[in-house]
């Protein structure tokens, strides 16, 4: 995951700038062409998909109200489980880009709606929509870029405490809602600063997603178990609300890990973007800058169309239900500039992105350079690297480096 500017062959190398400004131009006239086309179909859509959830969600909870019974234990987290993947994914994440504010309709509208999420729709909005698709995947302004926990480049030095971030990616993964709020909220740096220092901003908005929080566990772990009082389902509703809030949370952090981390999405320098990036090199640092899912219509429905990351980093304010439509389009604009479209099965996809967290975990090359028959030498080095100091860290890295660099000549002779 080398920044594309610091790469052997950079994959846009063979791009003029007048190539990328005509690329600009072809994707501009996809996204009017679609934006054209809007209409009642899409409008029917979004509607009935939030008429659905809302019935999925009230007769699963209704379900529970039973829950002692471990039949409908099952089939009302199984319900709720989904209704909560559907409100975050396809409807609260896209209804929040505006995708839907052409209807004008005050209860399907960015500025009117809050999800059911840790995090305030405000502070997404502004980190997501905002900061996360202007700066796209470059280093040291795109935050979801490993979301300020993980080491996410190989030009990132490598310290000891790296070895620990295929376990916290997971933990964030269990707990994700809240690690989207603290990252909404910048909650690491604003927490550096002394308290009396501290933004009154950061202050406000941090009280407002306190609250938000209060309301999402005083609905799923008050209300909602206090009605199962009178069959004893108090429990089981409560472990019912904790696994779909559970199953929500992995599922999303898949989708979202599937979008932006697997092997072949391409990173940027901050220093290397221009003050002045045309229309035309935005559009070329999303589309190098992102991955698809491919899979099922309920798939793509469950992944909230992220499963469609490419259009929708392309064209975050275009309905969701239109990506798999204009997708061969897209495709076809990279076939015709000599651009690689990242896509794969979800399994694929996962393990690509698990894959890449466990190898930035480790020295540069570490794993390049590990076999079944240097495993205890390997160990020992590792453990060298991280009880050492900088030095012995350098020094060992180079011989990582150079062994790779040599085993990697040695398999293309």
């Amino acid at each position: 995951m080398t920044v594309i500017t610091k790469q052997p062959v950079n994959p846009t190398s063979h791009l003029t700038p007048e190539n990328i400004e005509q690329l600009g131009r072809d994707l501009d006239a996809i996204r009017q062409s679609t934006l054209d086309a809007r209409g009642e179909k899409d409008a029917a859509y979004i509607r009935k998909v939030v008429d659905v959830q809302r019935k999925l969600e009230l007769g699963s909870r209704a379900v529970l109200t039973v829950s002692i019974l471990p039949p409908a234990w099952i089939a009302g987290t199984i319900g709720l489980s989904i209704a909560k993947i559907l409100e975050n994914m396809e409807i609260g994440h896209n209804v929040m880009h505006g995708q839907w504010d052409w209807m004008r309709d005050p209860k399907i509208h960015s500025t009117t709606w809050e999800w059911d999420n840790a995090s305030t729709a405000e502070a997404w909005k502004h980190s997501h929509n905002e900061v996360h698709h202007t700066y796209t995947n470059i280093v040291g302004k795109d935050n979801d870029l490993g979301y300020g926990i993980m080491r996410v480049d190989e030009d990132q030095r490598w310290a000891p405490f790296h070895l620990g971030q295929p376990l916290w990616n997971f933990i964030n993964a269990c707990f994700f809602e809240y690690g989207i709020a603290a990252y909404d909220l910048e909650l690491g740096k604003n927490l550096a600063v002394p308290k009396e220092k501290r933004s009154e901003k950061f202050q406000a908005d941090l009280k407002k997603t306190f609250a938000k929080i209060r309301r999402q566990a005083k609905k799923d772990y008050l209300i909602h178990p206090a009605l199962g009082l009178p069959t004893g389902s108090v429990v089981p509703i409560l472990a019912a609300n904790f696994t779909a809030n559970l199953v929500r949370n992995l599922w999303s952090h898949s989708v979202i890990m599937c979008g932006h981390f697997p092997e072949g999405v391409e990173t940027f320098e901050k220093k290397a973007i221009p003050d002045n990036e045309t229309r035309g090199e935005w559009y070329l640092r999303q589309m190098l800058g992102s991955a698809n899912i491919s899979g099922s219509k309920t798939m793509h429905l469950m992944t909230g169309n992220l499963s469609h990351q490419i259009e929708h980093h392309l064209f975050p304010d275009l309905p969701s239900s239109r990506y798999a439509e204009i997708a061969p389009q897209v495709k076809a604009v990279f076939e015709t500039y000599g651009l690689s479209y990242v896509e794969g099965s979800l399994p694929k996809q996962v393990y690509s992105a698990w894959h890449k967290v466990v190898r930035l975990s480790l020295p540069n090359g570490f794993l390049a350079t590990t076999t079944v028959k240097n495993v205890p030498q390997q160990a020992a080095l590792l453990y060298k690297m991280s009880t050492g100091g900088r030095k012995v860290r350098r020094a060992a890295q180079a011989r990582l480096e150079q062994t790779a660099r040599r085993m990697k000549a040695a398999s293309a002779a």
